[in-house]
């Protein structure tokens, strides 16, 4: 049973830092596409971030300059290091794993931008 398990979340207040950390436990955790997405009540989820297996990168224009993803495989772990943080970021963020036919959601962490 492949589980994905975020970590990271809280509240912070705006212009500060956060570092969301998404736990794998996939065989293969190297060879899946890694993504956050972000969903706020009422509003569809959206993606904030992905990385290749080979470590490619691409950004929602929202994020571009303030979020990083990153992944180490030998941990199993992606991350999204997040700086700048405005209201707008507040959302609960999903960690997002895919790989041909397969794919698997986090149980998602909460993220308040807030003072």
């Amino acid at each position: 049973q492949v589980q994905l398990v975020e970590s990271g979340g809280g509240l912070v207040q705006p212009g500060g830092s956060l570092r969301l950390s998404c736990a794998g436990t996939q065989n293969i955790f190297s060879m899946y596409a890694m993504a956050w997405y972000r969903q706020t009540p009422g509003k569809q989820r959206e993606l904030v971030a992905v990385i290749s297996s080979g470590g490619t990168t691409k950004y929602a224009d929202s994020v571009k300059g303030r979020f990083t993803i990153s992944r180490d495989n030998g941990e199993k772990t992606v991350f999204l290091q997040m700086t700048n943080l405005k209201p707008d970021d507040t959302a609960d963020y999903y960690c997002y794993g895919a790989y041909g036919p397969l794919e698997y959601w986090g149980q998602g962490t909460q993220v308040t931008v807030s003072s």
